[in-house]
């Protein structure tokens, strides 16, 4: 009988990303991957460790996992995969003894291997932050690719040299580490051939990327980009999460030159005052993140922004928050995410006594969420009107209905009748309802475009 392996991701972009390529491994090994618990052989919990009392959410999914069995009638195996099992180890283990095996995100090749190894009754422990998994991963097959629709994740860089006073990142991913060129470029390949029309490239620093260019030196973010450009079949190029102080100039022209380089930036700041940001240990004044904004729109007049904040850092008085919220309004973003700052152990912040109240920093959250939701509805509300080109993804909850995005990330809703999903139409945006637009085609592009 073919087992089956349910996966279940938490946080951010690069974690959906390494669900896909555990769902290889996973295929490589046997089972079948499926969309629920219910039933499945195996659990695999794709944990993330960013937001507050995420390792306690971890534990409770795993008390519900307690009496799960498979298909045949086993006890389901369960393991814990990603940033939290990265960061706890055996300890999830000991707190959980129905765990099977634990691998951290640069070990997930090993996972057949875990599978075997808990099968005959071990429970294997793998965080191994020395080894290269990419050197050891198959390549994506054409079967895997096709099942990811239309758009793609693909990781190029990991790790963080940067430590922020409050991100446990380089201690979970560790080090910064580029794929080199080739490899990135093999992959690229593999997920255009597979049906892929756009591909959003991942690292926890993208915009540090410096792969090996296979003759001795190295390529940056802005030379991968012009290269991937050259695939035919691939329409579009997207990249996140970039740092301010690795936006190089070749990049910040590549937004002018490169037209597959789709006008959307997500480039976070976290606050708006010098002596947070000193805190934080950020690298980067907000005068300095200003004047980079104006020269990437000098660049790219039609650029949307979208920004990552942290409220409440200990330390932050009403002054600081106040220089956040002008920066802000300076700015006017598309989008962005915004968080009361939450301790993570082990890192400089946590351990600070000038913790901000929790009733303070929640009115402050409110506060910039306020504002940040008017610029996201009023940046929507000037695209009514507009011709914008966008690609189709999935049909939409009505039958009558597809769902595409635009090139500034926006869900855009057509009638059915707009074209083939992969298709890349010429919609008149006509409405715009909460985070999404609506419109109809005014004309159909190539399916190459």
């Amino acid at each position: 009988m073919e087992k089956r392996a349910f996966i279940k991701s938490y946080g951010c972009q690069m974690n959906v990303y390494d669900a896909t390529r555990m769902a290889d491994q996973l295929r490589a090994a046997g089972f079948r991957v499926v969309d629920e618990a219910e039933g499945a052989d195996l659990v695999l919990l794709n944990t993330c460790h960013i937001r507050e009392k995420a390792a306690e959410k971890v534990y409770s999914e795993l008390g519900r996992l307690k009496g799960a069995v498979g298909a045949s009638g086993e006890p389901t195996m369960i393991g814990v995969a990603g940033c939290v099992a990265q960061a706890e180890g055996e300890e999830i283990i000991r707190r959980q003894p129905r765990v099977d095996f634990v691998v951290g995100p640069q070990a997930y090749h090993h996972l057949p291997d875990l599978i075997a190894e808990a099968g005959k009754g071990a429970k294997p422990v793998a965080t191994d932050l020395d080894e290269d998994k990419f050197e050891h991963l198959a390549r994506p097959n054409r079967r895997s690719v096709t099942a990811r629709g239309v758009t793609s994740f693909l990781t190029v860089q990991e790790g963080c040299d940067k430590f922020c006073a409050f991100c446990v990142v380089p201690y979970t991913r560790g080090a910064e580490v580029s794929r080199p060129m080739a490899d990135v470029m093999d992959e690229a390949l593999q997920l255009v051939d597979g049906g892929v029309r756009e591909i959003t490239l991942l690292g926890q620093n993208v915009n540090a990327y410096h792969g090996a260019d296979g003759k001795g030196g190295t390529v940056t973010l802005a030379g991968l980009v012009d290269r991937l450009a050259g695939i035919e079949g691939l329409a579009r190029i997207r990249f996140t999460t970039s740092h301010p102080n690795d936006m190089g100039e070749d990049l910040v022209l590549a937004h002018r030159d490169q037209p597959k380089l789709m006008p959307y930036l997500h480039l976070p700041v976290q606050a708006g005052s010098d002596r947070v940001l000193k805190a934080m240990n950020r690298k980067h004044t907000a005068a300095r993140y200003s004047e980079l904004i104006a020269r990437i729109r000098e660049a790219r007049p039609d650029l949307a922004l979208s920004g990552d904040f942290i409220v409440g850092f200990p330390g932050e008085s009403d002054e600081d928050f106040e220089a956040t919220m002008t920066l802000v309004r300076e700015v006017n973003y598309a989008s962005a995410y915004s968080f009361k700052y939450s301790p993570r152990p082990g890192t400089p912040a946590a351990s600070r006594e000038d913790q901000v109240p929790a009733e303070v920093a929640s009115e402050r959250l409110q506060r910039l969420q306020a504002l940040l939701t008017a610029q996201q509805k009023a940046f929507n509300a000037g695209c009514v009107g507009r011709r914008v080109p966008v690609l189709l993804e999935k049909a939409g909850r009505r039958s009558d209905q597809l769902v595409g995005r635009s090139p500034y990330l926006q869900p855009v809703h057509v009638p059915a009748s707009a074209g083939a999903i992969g298709d890349i139409v010429e919609v008149a945006i006509t409405a715009a309802e909460g985070n999404s637009l609506f419109g109809e085609v005014v004309s159909e592009r190539s399916a190459a475009a």
